[in-house]
Order: structure tokens, then sequence, then C-alpha cells
């Protein structure tokens, strides 16, 4: 069958003909080129994007350094599958993610390499149930750990992703995250864990517990350092695997590598992605030798896992963070739009709470500061009324009435104050 070919595809019509509706879109664009901070649609209007494609590109759109690599690897190799024949840097980059999170000759890590989020969470789980022989897992609410069967039956922030795709996978268990602005502190998130040890699953039938060192989908909200040091030696003492999802919180985007390091704690599985490789696809699971070791061969792998060309700019994002200090550039980047959203909170009282860690900040909207009754309506008009103005931001949450800023870490000075200028002035037009 012939198919004739569209004027141009880069049409809402020809999207809503050939895509379908079940993948949702923020922002009604097109880009047709990006560089650094910025985008540029099809028609040529200009953005600056504090999405970073939802926190993948830390190192900001196109970093010479990740194109360069990805060239010089495509010129050797593109694939083999590493299961049939094995190629370096997918044991370099392996190796260095072991050195981010504390390899030592006292507790060896390992690396396991695979292409999404979703896949990295899964593997954890599979690792840890292995290691454990145990078959349940603990979540916590307004988590989000990705959309294949298990990562979303672990899910919880938001109806819209588990809508009618069940039945979902048994043995997952939910409980309350700390999140202090909706009344849940650590002393009663942990009462409540407590609670369903007592009353849904005993500890020794529990695998892992996998929690988001700060939520992304689920609200950009910190798990409080106290919470995070708390569940740690729970954990120990229960012998059960302590999993951080570190795929959006991850690569300094919380002024730390990672965002479990604000509370001085040593995870036993870390999952990364998004930002790990600049946009192309690639995750990991990092974790202690002893457990990563649990599956026998050939209970891990993936046809596109670790890819060569994702490995070679993943390698380069590394040598990116460390040659231009990104994490640390994060701790400033944060404070600045910190300043700036406090501020406009003391001017907007339909803004309930500002709230994250380092770059990786967020406003939540409410219709009434004393209820916190969510104004998700207000929200949506903060993200169309920047959009029109040339920057493009995203919802989350629940209630998806939380403003998330992301910019990359490598958005200059003027890029930051500028963006914060318009986001200032959609916010006062969509309050009124």
């Amino acid at each position: 069958m012939t198919i004739a070919k569209a004027d141009s595809y880069a049409s809402v019509a020809a999207r809503e003909r050939y895509v379908p509706r079940g993948l949702a879109n923020t922002h009604s664009i097109f880009v047709a080129r990006a560089e650094g901070t910025r985008v540029w649609d099809a028609g040529g209007k200009e953005y600056l994007d504090f999405t970073s494609g939802i926190g993948v590109l830390n190192t900001g759109h196109r970093h010479p350094r990740v194109v360069r690599a990805v060239h010089e690897q495509i010129e050797r190799v593109m694939h083999t599958c590493f299961q049939v024949a094995m190629y370096e840097p997918y044991v370099e980059l392996a190796a260095r993610l072991c050195a981010l999170v504390g390899d030592s000759p006292q507790e060896p890590y390992k690396a396991v390499l695979f292409t999404t989020g979703t896949e990295a969470i899964e593997n954890a789980i599979k690792v840890a149930r292995a290691y454990t022989k145990r078959p349940a897992v603990v979540a916590f609410s307004g988590g989000f750990h990705g959309r294949t069967l298990l990562s979303l039956t672990m899910t919880s922030s938001s109806p819209a992703y588990r809508q009618n795709f069940g039945p979902f996978a048994p043995d997952i268990h939910h409980a309350p995250f700390p999140d202090e602005y909706r009344g849940w502190t650590t002393d009663t998130a942990l009462e409540a864990l407590d609670e369903l040890f007592d009353t849904r699953v005993v500890p020794d039938q529990v695998a892992a517990i996998l929690i988001e060192p700060q939520q992304g989908e689920g609200g950009f909200v910190p798990a409080p350092a106290a919470f995070l040091r708390r569940l740690r030696t729970l954990t120990e003492r229960l012998g059960i695997v302590f999993i951080a999802d570190e795929i959006q919180s991850g690569f300094g985007r919380t002024g730390k590598m990672f965002g479990y390091q604000h509370a001085a704690i040593e995870p036993d599985v870390i999952a990364m992605a998004k930002s790990l490789a600049a946009g192309m696809p690639l995750s990991a699971v990092v974790g202690k030798a002893a457990i990563m070791d649990a599956p026998l061969a050939g209970g891990l792998g993936g046809t596109y896992a670790g890819n060569p060309l994702a490995c070679a700019a993943a390698i380069a994002v590394l040598d990116i963070f460390e040659a231009e200090a990104l994490a640390e550039r994060a701790v400033q980047l944060g404070a600045e739009i910190r300043t700036a959203l406090v501020r406009l909170q003391a001017r907007v009282p339909s803004i309930g709470d500002v709230r994250g860690l380092g770059c990786m900040l967020a406003m939540e909207f409410v219709k009434d500061r004393s209820t916190k009754e969510p104004d998700a309506d207000v929200a949506s008009r903060v993200v169309e009324t920047a959009r029109d103005h040339g920057l493009l931001l995203l919802k989350c949450g629940p209630h998806k009435n939380v403003v998330r800023l992301l910019p990359p870490l490598t958005a200059t000075p003027e890029e930051i104050a500028r963006g914060l200028e318009i986001l200032d002035q959609a916010v006062h037009e969509a309050v009124g």
C-alpha cells in the first residue's frame, strides 16, 4: 500500500490522525531545533526550555561533548547487544557509576544497564527478590516508577497512569509518603508503615522498599532526611533491600549527584535513567555486589540495553559534570530560583507552597491557603501563558496543581533571569 506523503507531519492534525490519544502532549508545538536551554518550534518561534525533557537534559540540549562522543562512537560500533558480544564503553560506564555511589574493596558495587527508567525499576525489584527470596514490595503513595506492569503497579501518583489497565502485579503494597504540606510527617508516615506491617504484609515477606528521595510526578515532594535515615535503619534491621529511585532526582538535579545523599545514607540499590545519557535511551541499576549478583546468568539483559551510543553519551555526561561542576551549579541555580519563587509566593495568595531540593523546584497552586484545596486550573493557565510568552514548563502532582521547574544545569544567568521574568508575568496573568 502506498501512503501519500503529507506536506508536513509537524501538525496537530497529522498527530491526531496517526498517534493515539493515550499519548498526551503538554505543549501543542513541534520542536524543530534545540540548543542548550533553548528550543525552536517548526514555525521558528524560540522558547526557553525549563522542562529539560522531564529532567533528561541536565547538561542541556545537544551539549557539544555529548554530540562529539556519539559521533565518534557511531564510527566504531552502533550495536552488538552486550549479551552477544561485549564492548568497552559498557564496562567503563558501569565502573564509573559504581564509583559514583561509593564502590570500594570493602563494599564493592556492580551495575547493569537498560534502556528506560521503568526497566531499571523492574530489574531492581527482580534483583531484590532474587537476593532475599521474598515476594512483596512496599512503595509509597504519590510515587511514579514507570508504565510497564510491575512499575505501574507501584506507581500511585495519578489514576490516569493506571486507568483500566489492570489486573496489576500481586504483592505490591503502598504506604503514605511523608508530605508535610499535606499533613504527613516523618513520625506519622513511619507509624503508617508499621501499621502496614502489622495488618497487610509481614516484614519477612518483603523483598524491597522503593522510594524516590524527591518525588517527581507526585508533586516534587522531598522526603525529609530524617525519614530516609530512619527508613534505612528499618530496612537494615529487617533484611529488606532499600531501593532509591533516582530516575528524576539523580545526576545533580537536587544539588548532589543523587537525592539520597542529602540524608547521608547508602541505599542497597539505586535506579538511574533520564539525565544519565543526555537524551539517549539509557538506564542503570547500581547496587551492592552481593545483591546484584543474586540473579543467575541469563536473568538480566535486554536487546538494546546499554547500547554503545548511549554508553558513549553517558560517559561524556559524567565528564561534563566533573569539568563544569554541575552539581554545585544546581545549588547556585536552585538558590536563585527559590528566592524568586518565594518572593512570588509572598505576592500571590494562590501559591500555597514552594518546595524542592537544589534545582528541582516547584510551586503548588491552591484555591485557599488555609484549606489547601488544589487549583489545577490556575496551574494549567500558568503553563499555557508561560508558553505563549516563550517559556516551557510542566505540571505534576496527583491533582495536577503543581508547576515544576527543571531548567538545564548549564543554563546561563541571563536565561534563568529571563525565564523567571516570564514565569512572574505568567503567574500574575493566570491568577488575574
